[in-house]
């Protein structure tokens, strides 16, 4: 595997700003219509917590965590580079999220995905994480799914 190190950052993190970017991009054709609904949950200014993978000291993959609730932490804006996807990278971020979270005495994550992102969908039910109900902004939206894992 390639040389992969993380780094811990906040939402002023130039890496993470420019992959954050890129999902968003992304996610406006797979979400189509649905995208502004989405998109207006996932500004970035507020996200202390987030982690970039670094892959031969180019960055690949990021996600972040915000609190949710007393004991639970939310994780958010999950990416991998399209050429870089199918190595673990995303696997290797979600674990270090959660130990980050588990660091700072959380016992919970949740997340939110939607229905168009299959691939998500697949690295959350690998990763031990349990469909829950819809919460929040998201109860009732069908093209939404809710995960939730104890950690």
């Amino acid at each position: 595997m390639n040389n992969i190190s993380f780094l811990k950052v906040d939402h002023t993190n130039e890496d993470f700003v420019k992959l954050v970017k890129a999902l968003d991009k992304e996610l406006e054709v797979r979400d189509g219509e649905d995208h502004a609904f989405y998109d207006q949950f996932n500004k970035i200014d507020a996200i202390n917590h987030a982690v970039v993978l670094y892959a031969n000291k180019v960055p690949v993959a990021c996600g972040a965590i915000k609190p949710f609730e007393e004991d639970s932490m939310e994780v958010k804006r999950m990416y991998v580079i399209e050429n870089q996807r199918k190595h673990g990278f995303g696997t290797k971020t979600l674990e270090v999220l959660e130990e980050w979270a588990k660091s700072l005495g959380y016992n919970r994550c949740v997340l939110e995905t939607g229905i168009m992102q299959p691939e998500a969908i697949g690295l959350y039910e690998k990763s031990g994480y349990t469909v829950i109900e819809n919460y929040g902004q998201y109860a009732g939206v069908k093209n939404s799914v809710c995960f939730e894992k104890l950690i």
